[in-house]
């Protein structure tokens, strides 16, 4: 009966340790998918930082009166590509609806100009484009739904003890700011 009294406790703080150990891996999977699947996003902006320029380079020949709404493509993209390297999120989604909306006013100038909307080296980009917003779009959706699983993990009951003493944070969604930067980046030629 005494070696009872003994084991019972012994037992409690067992399985206290193995919960304990469980919940913190459980945290520490949760957080490495959500930086697995930010680095699905970098990937996918990164090959469209790299089809801009191309796309400005084209449509500069055919487009000589319309050197400000080039540059600012050119300047959002940057702007773009500096973020994405300092790992703001926050700042990086707001630049992100920027460079969308630039890329907007250069498919709707470009729309002004027939040989350009023909050019096959253009219907190339606009495809390549297309298919890339559509990328991140998804790895968008990925990385948000990896970081509500390691947040709802951290503020959750009992996560939220081991979360404080693991040192997890809370990570940011990547969200659009505005309404018009919501919309849908049109690209037709």
């Amino acid at each position: 009966m005494e070696s009872l009294v003994f084991i019972i406790p012994i037992a409690f703080v067992l399985l206290f340790v193995l919960w304990a150990i469980g919940t913190y891996n459980g945290l520490v999977s949760r957080r490495n998918e959500a930086k697995n699947a930010w680095s699905q996003i970098d990937v996918q902006l990164k090959r469209r930082y790299e089809l801009i320029p191309n796309l400005v380079e084209v449509a500069k020949g055919f487009m000589k009166h319309e050197r400000e709404t080039l540059e600012a493509v050119i300047r959002a993209r940057q702007t773009c590509v500096d973020l994405s390297k300092a790992g703001n999120i926050g700042e990086l989604a707001k630049a992100e609806g920027i460079l969308s909306t630039s890329l907007r006013g250069l498919m709707a100038v470009s729309e002004s100009y027939p040989d350009l909307k023909a050019n096959q080296n253009m219907l190339k980009l606009q495809e390549e484009l297309t298919s890339t917003e559509n990328r991140v779009g998804f790895a968008r959706q990925a990385y948000n739904d990896a970081v509500m699983r390691l947040n709802n993990g951290i503020e959750q009951f009992p996560g939220s003890l081991i979360a404080g003493f693991g040192n997890f944070k809370q990570l940011e969604f990547f969200e659009v700011e505005s309404a018009e930067e919501r919309k849908v980046v049109k690209v037709s030629f």
